[in-house]
């Protein structure tokens, strides 16, 4: 008996592994039930468990599991979607406001990756990279002449920060070896601010990230000394992003207590958000630029302006995008962006358009405005919707359900839409020439010190024209027949993308904005 006292608790460990090794081999023939099925599996799990043990062939469940939750997602609204992990970084790097890499722009041309610009006092710059230097090698790789794609270049110039890359060049003819640290490159929200006359300021919002208020208030703060009485913030072509950003440049414009917007959801209570402090542009005079690019959070911003009568909005009618998601982080390091409520305006008025015939219906929606006609002759479509009176003193009548409907139509310019000067863009022409007349000519750009002595200055137009027009014919695109006004519009294009290859996008608003109708019907709008 003692013996046996001795070897029991053995036998009975022995015993133990025994049975746990039979049932795990049990598992994939028989169906877990009864008291261990602590929780009942959905059909879609069980489908994906069962292709997992049985189906014929090898298959990736990552990949079958994300067509799932795709799947599944299509019956919801369109802007709930799911985020691979393999994207998750890229898609964050918009919102945080910055990454990490060598700072440059590039573009390729010729299956050659071209240096396009170069980020003052950034990596690259004090490696001594300079416009119109071709990569040719990034660490092992070979970038030129291998059909390389602007994703795979860009996943090898980006890493961790102060990671080292190698790169080999082509300067003129003389290839060189450089290495480069890389550091954090800011991706700026505020395009460009500038002071178009004495008194009228410009500035230009391209997306609310982490970083927007805080530009937004430095653009304010830097223009506020040259004379700053009238402001004209461009939110076209912004699609939105963080809620609370738009919301802080509300406050900027808003006194007192003012509601700016409320949220709410069948699974979120009522919340709303109120100006909370003394705004930095509170009292000037203010128009805000919109057009069917202009979504969500911006939506949010216009709206409010709108409802107290506190800004003149001006341009096209807006996206229609008034839900509000949340993003969550799952297990394999995917994420899901579900939306979660809506946002209404201070009149309560709710700018989301209809979803229920569908998403493809939904994403085609903005090209039936070009269709229909609306971008040319103003909006019916949104007057669809309940009407709503304006908070302020003017007690203006605005619609819900479609967007938001400018004070002040002012239609697409339909002259960039004939048939070559479209064709100019779609083969890269366009982008190729401007990059190739601006190396041969550079010293002839870098004589001028800011965007405007470069508009008051450059006199070449006719010789820009005349090479554009020797230039396009190599694509068989054929310049010589086309209408004065389309040539006239053109002209003003090739200058504006001539200072944003010497300024980035400062140079580029700065020249555009001179002939741009709608800035140009604002400042209209001002001095009346």
């Amino acid at each position: 008996m003692k013996k046996l006292q001795v070897w029991l608790p053995l036998l009975f460990a022995v015993v133990m592994i025994l049975g746990m090794l039979i049932g795990f081999r049990l598992r994939g023939n028989i169906a877990t039930t009864g008291f261990f099925n602590t929780r009942k599996q959905t059909p879609v799990q069980e489908v994906i468990d069962l292709v997992n043990r049985k189906y014929v062939d090898h298959v990736s469940m990552d990949s079958l599991s994300d067509d799932a939750v795709q799947g599944m997602l299509a019956h919801l609204d369109p802007h709930s979607v799911f985020i691979p992990a393999v994207d998750l970084s890229e898609v964050n790097e918009d919102l945080q406001g910055n990454f990490e890499g060598i700072g440059i722009e590039f573009q390729i041309f010729d299956d050659t990756v071209n240096v396009m610009n170069v980020l003052a006092g950034g990596p690259s710059d004090k490696s001594g990279l300079l416009v119109g230097d071709k990569l040719l090698k990034v660490g092992d790789s070979v970038v030129a002449g291998n059909h390389i794609t602007t994703d795979r270049i860009r996943k090898l110039l980006r890493g961790p920060g102060a990671s080292k890359v190698a790169i080999t060049l082509l300067r003129g003819k003389e290839s060189k070896n450089v290495i480069i640290a890389r550091g954090t490159i800011p991706l700026p929200a505020v395009d460009v601010a500038y002071m178009i006359d004495k008194t009228t300021g410009y500035i230009r919002i391209n997306k609310f990230s982490e970083t927007t208020h805080a530009e937004f208030a430095r653009a304010v703060q830097q223009l506020e000394p040259q004379g700053l009485q009238r402001l004209i913030l461009d939110l076209r072509g912004n699609g939105g992003g963080i809620l609370q950003e738009s919301i802080e440049i509300a406050d900027d414009f808003l006194d007192g207590d003012k509601l700016i917007v409320y949220t709410v959801g069948a699974r979120a209570p009522k919340v709303e958000y109120r100006c909370r402090r003394d705004g930095l542009f509170e009292n000037g005079k203010l128009a805000i630029l919109t057009d069917e690019g202009t979504a969500s959070a911006s939506e949010v911003l216009a709206g409010a302006l709108q409802d107290w009568d506190r800004a003149t909005i001006i341009g096209r009618r807006t996206f229609g995008k008034g839900l509000v998601q949340e993003q969550y982080q799952l297990s394999d390091g995917s994420a899901l962006r579900l939306t979660v409520a809506r946002y209404y305006t201070p009149t309560g008025r709710s700018i989301q358009k209809p979803y229920d015939k569908g998403h493809d219906d939904y994403n085609e929606e903005v090209i039936k405005r070009f269709h229909d006609g609306e971008v040319l002759h103003g909006d019916s479509a949104a007057h669809a919707g309940p009407a709503y009176k304006t908070l302020g003193k003017e007690k203006r009548t605005v619609f819900g359900g479609g967007g938001i409907t400018p004070d002040i139509f002012v239609g697409f310019d339909t002259t960039t839409l004939a048939r070559n000067i479209t064709s100019l863009y779609v083969n890269g022409t366009l982008n190729r020439f401007i990059y190739s007349y601006y190396t041969q000519h550079m010293p002839v750009f870098q004589s001028f010190k800011t965007p405007a002595a470069f508009v008051a200055g450059f006199h070449g137009d006719d010789q820009l024209w005349n090479s554009l027009t020797v230039y396009a014919a190599r694509d068989t695109i054929n310049l010589n027949t086309i209408a004065p006004k389309d040539k006239e519009v053109l002209q003003h294009r090739i200058k504006a993308m001539m200072a944003r290859q010497i300024w980035r996008m400062e140079g580029y608003y700065e020249v555009s904005n001179a002939y741009d109708p709608v800035v140009n019907k604002a400042l209209e709008i001002f001095r009346k």
